[in-house]
């Protein structure tokens, strides 16, 4: 009869005679930058974790670090969180980077899995418009805040305070055995079914969780979450930034155009949204636009070549400087770098270079080109009629001396759709 009922009992609740089902587990998966896509992904799942009742929300982690004010929104709505939070550092090769260090730290659970690092969470020193600071005053107050906050961190999770606050003095990094070696974190699991079974009965801020059985929900980006995440990308960032470039530089070449100046003008509005979410730095613009003024003047100066050269490096700087290379999350690699600079001079010189002089070519057809040309005749001209023959048109024609067919006549003017000439030779009577 018992048994019978227990049977039942499954059957109605979905769970397992053998044991019982723990409730819905949340995952998610960050995998890149820190920013504000990041943490507004990870708050909207806690709170869809929340409202299902789930049991816990797995976040699995792979990140160089980020935004360090994307780091408190997130360390924030952890400590607010109804729901455990479990950051897992995942797949093998995974690092917990500076802003992930301090996200694992912050989570309910911080686990990792084999062949795993975290640690190296030095704060990069970035002021207004991402310039570096080079004050060594300003770098250890800096050193000190994110400091204290990883150490307080720790501290409210009950994990190493020392080990956390010389991750950020000393830059310190530290793979998963010794990272569970020395209480960084709770614990190591090779894969995600090894670490639900691990997870399981485990005392979570006064919750016991249920896991070994559980039924994980992954929580996927929103279409808008994953167009800003994609527009924090350092690299789409310069590739807007030519589009830009080269879309209204060619539309002002070779006026009319319209899609040039359109997708340049609609690149420009996304890097300008991009520059407010990445640490852009403002010499780095500045030698960017630079090199564009160099590029354009070389065209019509008599420079031999010396201007571009000069707009090529300060390209190639200009870029080099654009984000922080300090903070490995940011930093532009060359593999983009010298091609944009080459495709960008190439650019300047070939095509921007060949519109802008056409446009200042002398005039080849047209009205004006028939001024100064010798015709025949076709009807006696004088100064009330004529007819002239000019480039497969017949034109009226007029002149202060009268001129028989046949004699050649000179256009020397232009009224409405009649001509003035006079004798190319003087008539014979």
């Amino acid at each position: 009869m018992r048994h019978s009922l227990l049977i039942l009992l499954a059957g109605l609740t979905g769970t397992s005679v053998m044991g019982v089902r723990g409730a819905d587990v949340g995952l998610i998966k960050i995998n890149g930058a820190i920013g504000p896509a990041t943490a507004s992904y990870i708050a909207r799942a806690i709170d869809v974790a929340g409202e299902r009742s789930d049991t816990c929300l797995i976040i699995e982690l792979d990140t160089p670090g980020g935004s360090l004010e994307s780091t408190k929104q997130i360390v924030q709505k952890f400590y607010a969180s109804s729901v455990p939070t479990v950051v897992y550092v995942f797949p093998d090769g995974a690092w917990a980077g500076s802003a992930g260090c301090f996200i694992t730290l912050a989570a309910d659970v911080a686990s990792m899995a084999p062949g795993t690092s975290i640690g190296a969470a030095h704060p990069v020193s970035i002021g207004a418009g991402g310039e570096e600071k080079t004050s060594d005053v300003m770098k250890e107050k800096l050193e000190q805040i994110t400091g204290s906050f990883i150490e307080g961190i720790a501290k409210k999770r009950g994990r190493n305070a020392e080990w956390a606050r010389s991750s950020v003095v000393e830059s310190k990094a530290i793979d998963a055995d010794k990272a569970l070696e020395l209480k960084v974190i709770d614990l190591v699991a090779k894969d995600l079914p090894d670490l639900l079974n691990q997870l399981d009965d485990r005392e979570v801020s006064g919750k016991t969780l249920k896991t070994a059985n559980a039924n994980v929900v992954e929580i996927p980006m929103t279409t808008q979450e994953r167009v800003l995440q994609l527009l924090s990308h350092p690299e789409l960032m310069m590739i807007l930034m030519l589009v830009a470039i080269y879309g209204i530089i060619g539309e002002l070449s070779n006026p009319g155009a319209i899609l040039p100046g359109v997708v340049g003008a609609i690149a420009l509005i996304l890097v300008l949204y991009m520059a407010t979410i990445l640490p852009v730095n403002i010499a780095g613009l500045a030698l960017i636009g630079v090199a564009v003024v160099l590029f354009i003047v070389d065209i019509f100066a008599p420079t031999h070549g010396v201007l571009t050269f000069g707009g090529i490096v300060a390209f190639f700087l200009g870029a080099l400087m654009l984000f922080n290379r300090a903070d490995p999350a940011f930093r532009l690699s060359l593999v983009y770098i010298i091609p944009a600079t080459l495709v960008t001079a190439a650019f300047f010189v070939f095509v921007v270079g060949t519109g802008l002089r056409a446009q200042f070519l002398p005039v080849r057809a047209g009205r004006e080109t028939m001024l100064g040309k010798s015709v025949p005749a076709l009807a006696r001209i004088d100064a009330g009629s004529g007819k002239v023959f000019v480039e497969g048109e017949y034109w009226n024609a007029v002149s202060e001396s009268p001129i028989e067919p046949g004699h050649p006549v000179e256009i020397v003017g232009i009224n409405g759709l009649t001509l003035k000439v006079k004798p190319k030779q003087p008539p014979t009577n």
